[in-house]
């Protein structure tokens, strides 16, 4: 623990965007996954609107720093690949 005042509020602070980041990621994990469980059930209109939410919020992720920008294209990469074999 932070030996001043102003230290252990920026632990606190720390702490709380630590959890908010890790929540992001999660859900950013979970869309995916719907993607994922969506072009291998062969549902491409599923995939579709799945992978619009993903991208949506690995787009925000990105934006404000909880994921690097490379991380998202990577990631948004692979995902619209996967929706694309569903159209083939």
């Amino acid at each position: 623990m932070g030996t001043t005042n102003s230290a252990e509020k920026r632990q606190r602070q720390n702490e709380k965007r630590r959890l908010h980041n890790k929540m992001e990621k999660s859900a950013i994990r979970s869309t995916a996954k719907k993607v994922v469980v969506a072009a291998q059930g062969k549902d491409s209109a599923a995939a579709e609107a799945a992978l619009a939410e993903m991208v949506k919020r690995i787009d925000t992720a990105a934006r404000k720093g909880i994921v690097k920008k490379n991380t998202a294209a990577r990631k948004k990469s692979r995902m619209q690949r996967l929706v694309n074999t569903l159209k083939a």
